[in-house]
C-alpha cells in the first residue's frame, strides 16, 4: 500500500450505499486517502434520499455522479469495498477486499436511509482507523 492508499467503494447503482460510505471517508479523512466510488450498474443520478441523509449531518455528496466499475479504477485500488454488487468486482491478488451487508437505501423511506448511513458510518469509521495504523 502506498504512503496515500486509495479505496474503491462498489455497489450497484453508485447511487445510494457507496456514495454515502465514499462520502463519510473524503469527510472523515481529508486528503489523507484517495477515495472512490463505482457501480457495476450506475443509476442516473444518485439517490435524492441518501443526499438528503448526508446533508443531515453536514456531509455534501450533490457533486457526485454514479460511474461505471472500470477495470483500471479497481486494480489501482489498495481497498475494495463491496456492497452487494455480486460477482462483478474483478479480484486482484493482494488486494484488500471487504463485503458490507447493508440495506440498499433504494426507495426507502428516510429512516431507514438514515440507519444505514449511520451504519455506514461505524464502517468507515473503522476502517479508516485500521488503515492509519498500517
Amino acid at each position: 500500500m502506498s504512503d496515500k492508499p486509495s479505496v474503491l467503494f462498489v455497489c450497484v447503482h453508485n447511487a445510494g450505499r457507496s456514495q454515502m460510505a465514499a462520502g463519510w471517508l473524503r469527510h472523515l479523512a481529508g486528503d489523507t486517502i484517495k477515495v472512490r466510488s463505482a457501480g457495476s450498474e450506475p443509476a442516473e443520478q444518485i439517490n435524492p434520499v441518501a443526499v438528503e441523509a448526508m446533508r443531515e449531518v453536514g456531509v455534501d455528496i450533490t457533486d457526485q455522479t454514479p460511474v461505471r466499475l472500470a477495470w483500471d479504477t479497481a486494480e489501482a485500488s489498495d481497498v475494495i469495498i463491496t456492497m452487494g454488487c455480486g460477482d462483478s468486482c474483478p479480484i486482484f491478488p493482494g488486494k484488500r477486499y471487504e463485503d458490507w451487508k447493508l440495506t440498499d437505501p433504494a426507495g426507502q423511506p428516510i429512516d431507514i436511509v438514515r440507519q444505514v448511513r449511520d451504519e455506514i458510518r461505524s464502517r468507515v469509521s473503522g476502517l479508516l482507523a485500521d488503515l492509519q495504523q498500517q
